[in-house]
């Protein structure tokens, strides 16, 4: 599907289990697209466990030509935010989507991305998850986030671990930080995008499900 934000339309690929449980938007991190195996990997996990997912590319294909050869936009954190930004806004618009519980999943930069757009959309976003993300690239708006937030690096990923300890400090929202065993930054080791995939879902399903009252 194309998704219109102002001048421009971008693609994605919605996907709208039976009766689900809410909507797990996706921000791809630098270089990558909605096509990431990961990021599918871990959406289709998602789709198995009745939530939506929208996996969308926040650059357009001339875009995407353009960084394919200078890596400039896909560090332009700044710019990737407003376009989640603007994806947000739609989604909360239109008539299939506008009803389910917003989250959004973050990869790499793009998850400094998603904390931005969370930052500045406020409760919208009911929560974030980041897979091996760079939270410290969104340093000034971590205090600004209300969204519950889940931090998710391998074990390995030294520098990485650093980064999101530093970022972890400045959240003032729910929180937490798992660190998945003998991972490295892409998860690529047996059992580890299955380890984030748990996480993840565990972490949306506290968060965007709304619990039934209680009554005494």
């Amino acid at each position: 599907m194309k998704i219109p934000i102002e001048e421009i339309h971008l693609e994605g690929d919605l996907y709208i289990p039976k009766e689900p449980k809410g909507l797990v938007l996706f921000s791809h991190g630098s270089g990558s697209s909605r096509l990431s195996p990961r990021n599918q990997f871990v959406a289709k996990f998602l789709n198995d466990n009745r939530f939506a997912t929208l996996l969308v590319d926040l650059l357009t294909p001339k875009e995407e030509s353009l960084d394919q050869i200078t890596s400039e936009l896909r560090f332009n954190i700044g710019l990737l935010a407003e376009r989640l930004l603007g994806v947000c806004h739609w989604l909360i618009r239109e008539s299939t989507t506008k009803l389910l519980p917003l989250g959004v999943f973050g990869a790499s930069t793009g998850a400094a991305a998603a904390l931005i757009a969370a930052a500045k959309i406020g409760p919208i976003v009911k929560a974030v998850v980041s897979r091996g993300g760079r939270p410290d690239l969104a340093m000034n708006y971590l205090s600004k986030v209300e969204s519950p937030t889940l931090l998710i690096v391998g074990g390995f990923d030294g520098t990485v671990i650093e980064m999101n300890q530093r970022a972890y400090l400045e959240l003032t929202c729910e929180k937490k930080l798992e660190i998945v065993p003998r991972a490295t930054h892409l998860f690529e080791e047996q059992g580890a995008l299955e380890a984030v995939s748990r996480l993840a879902a565990g972490w949306f399903a506290g968060h965007l499900i709304k619990k039934k009252p209680s009554y005494v």
